[in-house]
């Protein structure tokens, strides 16, 4: 699961944040302890020497140093039971002065080899969270949220059903792609006129995928590409430098509103690179947009088009704009 930079940033930060903060409880107790009782401090000092003892013996050449060893390891845990006794005397907490990392598996570095910590990816989860909720407003965005009764229950011909039937199975649909979702989910596009519920229902998804510890990017097409420009043709081109990576290594990425942007020779280009590499990746993507097949093939090119409508699930939305309603 591949988070952004920012994400990973941002959790990496905050992974720091509590290593300091448990590395200043831990001293904090520590001092308390000798403070009451200076023989903890002694023990812990002696403690300490008869481990470097026990390991000069241990690589002594020329005698047998098991004798040696064996007197080491009694004075150790001598001095260890007198330490738990003061502890147990003084009415501390169970594990007081016990040095436990911020996390047991990963000793607080985030990862288990070069493979990313529980600890760490939940922190990723946590901040990716808080940036779908910067993104997409009021947070009530949920399935369990959704109305089908502002859309029209008469039935329209041209559409074979009415309204709300067509946006139940749109429902089912969307809910069953976020609960399932994973490698081989395939691309959605959304399809309909404005004020149908693409943008929320594609929020939907977006927090449940995230919910599940996938890597989500979700964003308008006129803020996407404007990522790619800066990067391309920015004043500062090391601070733009992989703005949009994070467009191409996302578990799932959500193009809110294509059709929005300036269309230009670039940012055509653009789109096809991102759709292609996400494409012969097996990466997901959601589209939504206000365009119809042949808009988005006069708007932009036949190859696009391809891939959009070739490749895509299309789900299509129609009633009446619900903002008015």
């Amino acid at each position: 699961m591949a988070y952004s930079e920012q994400v990973l940033r941002r959790a990496r930060e905050r992974l720091e944040q509590a290593k300091a903060e448990r590395e200043r409880e831990n001293d904090a107790h520590r001092r308390e302890a000798y403070r009451r009782y200076p023989r903890l401090e002694e023990i812990d000092r002696e403690l300490r020497q008869t481990m470097t003892q026990l390991m000069a013996t241990a690589l002594r050449q020329g005698e047998d140093p098991a004798q040696a060893i064996a007197a080491i390891r009694e004075k150790n845990l001598a001095l260890q039971c007198e330490r738990d006794w003061i502890l147990e005397a003084g009415e501390f907490e169970e594990g007081y002065l016990d040095e436990t990392p911020v996390c047991t598996k990963c000793g607080g570095s985030g990862y288990i080899g070069s493979q990313m910590c529980d600890c760490l990816r939940e922190l990723c989860r946590q901040e990716q969270k808080k940036e779908l909720t910067s993104l997409l407003g009021s947070g009530q965005e949920t399935f369990e949220t959704f109305r089908l009764d502002v859309y029209p229950d008469a039935y329209d011909p041209k559409l074979g059903t009415s309204p709300r039937q067509l946006m139940k199975s749109n429902f089912n649909i969307c809910r069953k792609y976020a609960q399932n979702f994973g490698e081989g989910s395939g691309s959605l596009l959304f399809s309909g006129a404005t004020g149908l519920g693409k943008t929320f229902l594609s929020a939907c998804i977006a927090r449940q995928v995230a919910d599940r510890s996938f890597s989500v990017v979700y964003d308008t097409a006129i803020r996407l590409f404007s990522d790619f420009e800066a990067e391309k043709f920015g004043a500062y081109a090391e601070e733009n430098r992989g703005l949009s990576r994070k467009y191409f290594e996302c578990d799932l990425l959500i193009i809110d509103d294509l059709g929005t942007e300036m269309t230009t020779q670039f940012t055509i280009s653009a789109l096809y690179h991102l759709l292609n590499t996400r494409m012969m990746e097996n990466r997901a993507t959601i589209i939504s947009t206000n365009l119809a097949d042949n808009e988005i093939e006069n708007r932009y090119n036949p190859q696009i088009a391809s891939r959009i409508i070739g490749t895509f699930r299309l789900v299509q939305f129609a009633g009446e704009d619900i903002r008015r309603r």
